[in-house]
């Protein structure tokens, strides 16, 4: 049996065991049209519980450092669209689908959901959550359709917190002990922090079998041509003091690093279904397939970050008179325009998050949508989500973060962890 098929046999024997009413994810058993609800309410209730969850995470004390953000994001938007599908047979179920008479609310089921994740996740932030709940039910009508979508979300959301309850995103993450030869990532300047997520590759992705499924190739040697070609380019363009690097450069490079880039990719999604005034059904949807992507892709990320250890530009740079590859001419005191963040190089995060986004967004929006991306109070605007992307992974150029080998391997994993998801919700 295949890693794939293997997960999913894996998944439905959960379902069965569990009770629930419909195979697990991606199935395409047909639904009786008499099961549909008449009230699926408006995609801006989804929006809403987005919202909160963003700011639920701008406290740096609401969840350990070591639990990723984008696994927060995939409950959320996943329990959401599973509890309305469950009651508007719209789509299949990512995982459950639960029994729903007819008449339930989705918009109900939608909103207890999200809800009951949050509240699993962040419970000392259970009185603002539970002050959004009563203000997104308060403006659903009462009686039994009310009740009966309350109680599909609840369960949607309980089996789901409890299936990922075991994923290993709670595992103390392993001491990262640094290389010594050319290539070998080691902490960096000036504070040289820790290496993070250390093990974020090993935990259970949300829709692919492992996170390997789509590891990119080994990156070329340090000691090559290609390697010196793309140091050198981040040498110029990323210096703190660089003068190669254009004005415009310096503010995308600010930009796209004010705020975490699966929060930008959030936002963008906020704007699309509220300018477009989406139904529910269509926001579930799309914020499900975001972010399952995004968090999957962080999955596979962390696994090959971590797989090839590769070091920092900071690093190479700075020990470029080494002698490890006679193109790269060594400067010890180079700084790049931003902190390094403190992983491996390869792949780019902003490369491969931001690849995944748009490759979502463009499913279902078309490639050449004009938008504006909003970041800390700053706007940018593009003709299509490749543009906002391609941007994202050039300013980690800019920024002295990433070569553009990084961000060619980002860019790779990210389009097929997004392709994937989107075959399977």
């Amino acid at each position: 049996m295949g890693g794939k098929q293997k997960t999913l046999a894996i998944l439905a024997g959960t379902v069965l065991a569990a009770g629930l009413t419909s195979p697990a994810f991606g199935s395409t058993t047909a639904h009786s049209p008499a099961l549909r609800t008449a009230a699926t309410g408006s995609g801006m209730s989804v929006v809403e519980w987005n919202r909160e969850l963003i700011t639920i995470l701008g406290d740096p004390k609401a969840q350990p450092s070591t639990v990723q953000p984008t696994r927060s994001f995939a409950l959320l938007q996943a329990a959401e669209y599973d509890a309305v599908v469950s009651i508007t047979r719209a789509g299949p179920a990512y995982v459950f689908s639960v029994s729903a008479p007819g008449g339930a609310r989705a918009d109900a089921a939608a909103d207890q959901a999200a809800h009951d994740v949050l509240v699993a996740l962040y419970p000392a932030k259970r009185a603002g959550v539970d002050q959004r709940l009563s203000s997104q039910l308060s403006a659903i009508p009462g009686g039994p359709g009310k009740q009966a979508g309350i109680g599909v979300g609840a369960t949607v959301a309980h089996r789901l917190i409890s299936l990922r309850s075991n994923d290993g995103s709670s595992a103390e993450p392993p001491r990262f002990r640094p290389g010594n030869k050319a290539g070998d990532y080691r902490p960096t300047p000036p504070k040289f922090p820790a290496p993070v997520f250390t093990n974020w590759g090993s935990v259970k992705p949300f829709v692919l079998a492992s996170g390997r499924q789509f590891r990119p190739a080994p990156p070329p040697a340090v000691s090559g041509a290609a390697y010196a070609t793309a140091l050198n380019e981040v040498k110029s363009l990323g210096s703190k003091t660089s003068t190669t690097r254009t004005p415009d450069q310096t503010a995308a490079a600010l930009f796209w690093a004010a705020a975490p880039v699966w929060n930008v990719w959030n936002q963008v999604a906020q704007g699309l279904v509220t300018s477009q005034n989406a139904s529910l059904e269509k926001a579930v949807k799309v914020f499900a397939r975001l972010n399952l992507s995004l968090a999957d892709t962080t999955i596979a990320m962390y696994d090959a970050k971590y797989a090839y250890r590769v070091w920092r530009p900071v690093t190479a740079i700075r020990l470029g008179g080494t002698h490890y590859n006679p193109s790269i001419v060594g400067d010890p005191n180079w700084t790049p325009l931003l902190p390094t963040a403190p992983d491996p190089s390869y792949p780019g995060a902003h490369g491969a998050l931001s690849q995944a986004a748009a490759t979502t967004l463009a499913g279902f929006y078309g490639a050449r949508h004009h938008l504006a991306v909003t970041s800390k109070g700053v706007t940018r605007t593009f003709a299509g989500f490749q543009d906002a992307a391609t941007e994202a992974w050039l300013s980690r150029i800019w920024s002295g973060q990433h070569t553009s080998l990084d961000n060619r391997a980002g860019q790779q994993l990210g389009t097929q962890v997004a392709d994937f998801v989107a075959r399977h919700l």
